[in-house]
């Protein structure tokens, strides 16, 4: 089977959010990572390679940096790279970021499209069902388990309160993959020097300009959350005290 991953570039879990005076996000001196649901795409891409046979490509749209999510990768075992490279991809919204992708793949015919379930700094869960709209192919969310069958594949989708469906589908199809579905593989030294030569084509924004249009969604201004937390000093004798205490619990808190 041959299996595009879209993978995404992310601020790490602990990078300070800073904000300038009109709300916008600084972004200078914050470090990157791998978007985490993206990497269990990635794992189970590879495992369905290991037991099928065929390729793995992953892609992502992204300044210069971004390419770093691509050799990660690749040295995993992934088999190639689509860099689409501009830093104007940062700014775009999923409806955006899904048109270039399609037009970035459109010479190659893959049979399966994996996401993850969604991104760990803004968590639309877009992309995926966007690309699956837009390509007419099938598509299911929450994956939690795939197999082959006889030309198509059988999914366990993640439901709540502990259900599970199971779903048949044809191929191609289009797949966002649940955090958790694996365990994830660390690169090895062999894979990390192997990634240095393997291919990776870049993707300029005037080859997919012609398929975008203007943003359909847009972060005006992002806030600090405020703390409301406020510190009461009770004074008096301890009786006064525990009394004073008592009524607060009772009335204020309304816990007793």
């Amino acid at each position: 089977m041959k299996i595009l991953v879209c993978m995404k570039q992310v601020p790490q879990k602990d990078a300070p959010l800073k904000l300038n005076e009109g709300g916008t996000w600084i972004r200078e001196d914050v470090s990157y990572e791998v978007n985490e649901p993206d990497a269990y795409a990635l794992e189970e891409a590879l495992r369905q390679k290991e037991k099928h046979g065929g390729e793995v490509v992953v892609i992502t749209a992204g300044p210069a940096r971004a390419q770093q999510v691509l050799r990660e990768g690749l040295a995993k075992g992934a088999d190639r790279a689509i860099h689409l490279d501009d830093n104007a991809f940062v700014g775009m919204d999923a409806m955006n970021i899904s048109k270039a992708f399609v037009a970035a793949i459109k010479d190659d015919k893959f049979d399966l499209i994996f996401t993850g379930l969604q991104s760990d700094d803004y968590g639309y869960a877009q992309t995926g069902v966007i690309m699956a709209e837009l390509l007419g192919w099938p598509h299911a969310t929450i994956i939690m388990e795939i197999q082959k069958s006889d030309g198509g594949i059988k999914v366990k989708r993640e439901l709540e309160s502990g259900f599970f469906q199971h779903v048949g589908m044809p191929l191609p199809a289009v797949l966002t993959i649940q955090s958790g579905i694996n365990k994830l593989r660390y690169a090895t030294l062999l894979g990390i020097k192997q990634a240095k030569n393997k291919p990776l084509r870049k993707v300029t924004l005037d080859e997919v300009k012609s398929s975008l249009s203007d943003n359909m969604q847009k972060v005006e201004k992002l806030y600090i959350p405020q703390k409301s937390k406020k510190t009461e000093m009770l004074e008096g004798s301890p009786a006064e005290v525990a009394k004073k205490l008592v009524e607060k619990l009772r009335n204020e808190v309304r816990v007793i």
